[in-house]
């Protein structure tokens, strides 16, 4: 009888160590991921103020657009796009002001997670220690050494309970690992944004040093006359129309492959180059392969008084290149590759007698402003070998070829 009774107690004992074992790995298996806390940077009240006060002017400026243009729009809308970029430079310092402030209570959630971690790894450690002494001890043995039933019963519930404890503690432990990992990722995504912010920060503040240069020279261009403003802008629109409707008249502006060619002379580019010719022309709705010809010719022209990492994208890339009132229309006195240029007006035979190349307006439809410019690189008397921006390889092509001399109506030497 009494080997009955032991033999029943091995089996209780045995089946309580299996499943006390079994729900432990369960346990571990099943052990959650915690889901990261999002930063507060994006949801700071002063950054949703400043966004809609953002959107309320972006409106304000969309209808200023549409309206007639006029020196005073053109000011108002100067104006608004000044204010919107100062509230673009705002809002990103506030959310960078946030983010930093994010960055220090992640810090500290991840310095005491730390110090939780290095603490429960070594108790688990004693714990492990611990419980493999306590398990070691066969159940037969924990029966034999028990000097009753009550005590061997005591003993085997001790050795349950430790197993308990010991499951819980591995689970805080992955748990405190696992959020000490995660903390550390949102710490280094706050980071990268904040690099991200910064770069942004300073493209709004060299935009708000442009526009308000921009207004300056609008200022200074039209003496603040709304007469001189009016005629600056027809001006600029009918060169603009003129590349478009010579455009047409040559069945469009069409993209093409390896066009530059760099000799002694400097580098030919044609402005419907696909490194370039699909770009926008100064940011405005033209682009280079259909309204640049001027901005490609003048990009030749560098490039033959030696600034040979010059091309059309390095003069379209400074809005300082372009007229306030009409983002399309090139200046006369532009900066490339840190060199400031002039266009003068000149006589051709003698800038080319001189070995000094010439920038050349065709009216191709006869009237008075000039719609394509070419630049005549050599030659006398009305025949001239000219680098065409337009023309697909028109690298040291004849101009009486391809257009009427009677049809020049502007030749201009470049001054450096």
């Amino acid at each position: 009888m009494k080997k009955i009774f032991k033999g029943i107690i091995v089996a209780l004992l045995s089946l309580i160590v299996i499943c006390t074992t079994c729900a432990f790995l369960a346990s571990a298996d099943d052990t959650p991921t915690p889901t990261p806390t999002p930063g507060s940077s994006d949801n700071s009240q002063q950054v949703q103020d400043l966004q809609k006060q953002i959107q309320d002017l972006q409106n304000k400026i969309s209808g200023l657009q549409s309206q007639e243009k006029t020196f005073s729009s053109q000011i108002q809308v100067m104006d608004s796009q000044i204010n919107l970029t100062q509230l673009r430079i705002n809002a990103t310092q506030q959310q960078i002001t946030d983010l930093v402030l994010d960055i220090d209570t992640t810090t500290e959630k991840i310095d005491k997670l730390s110090g939780s971690l290095e603490g429960l790894t070594k108790v688990l450690l004693n714990r492990i220690v611990a419980t493999y002494e306590i398990g070691s001890e066969q159940p037969f043995g924990i029966l034999i050494s028990s000097n009753n039933v009550s005590d061997f019963v005591k003993r085997a519930n001790y050795l349950k309970v430790a197993q308990e404890h010991d499951k819980r503690l591995v689970y805080d432990t992955v748990q405190a690992k696992n959020d000490y990992a995660n903390q550390k990722s949102i710490l280094e995504e706050k980071k990268k944004k904040i690099e991200a912010l910064k770069a942004q920060l300073l493209s709004y503040t060299n935009e708000l040093n442009q526009e308000k240069s921009d207004k300056q020279s609008l200022l200074t261009q039209t003496q603040g006359s709304e007469s001189n403003y009016q005629k600056l802008l027809a001006q600029a629109e009918a060169q603009l129309a003129g590349f478009s409707s010579f455009v047409s008249a040559q069945g469009g502006a069409s993209l093409l492959s390896n066009q530059t060619v760099c000799d002694d002379w400097g580098c030919y580019y044609n402005q419907r180059d696909s490194q370039w010719g699909s770009i926008a022309l100064g940011g405005s709705q033209y682009s280079i392969a259909s309204d640049g010809c001027l901005l490609t010719s003048m990009a030749m022209i560098y490039t033959h008084y030696g600034h040979r990492g010059v091309n059309p994208l390095t003069i379209n890339s400074n809005p300082g290149n372009f007229a306030s009132y009409n983002r399309a229309y090139l200046l006369k006195t532009i900066t490339a590759d840190g060199a400031s240029s002039n266009r003068v007006g000149t006589d051709i035979d003698s800038e080319l007698s001189a070995g000094r190349p010439v920038i050349v307006g065709i009216s191709y439809d006869g009237g008075p402003i000039a719609d394509h410019f070419v630049v005549f690189v050599s030659g006398s008397g009305g025949n001239y070998t000219m680098n065409d921006p337009f023309t697909p390889n028109g690298h040291n092509i004849s101009f009486r070829g391809r257009y009427p001399t009677e049809r020049i109506v502007e030749e201009d030497k470049v001054v450096f």
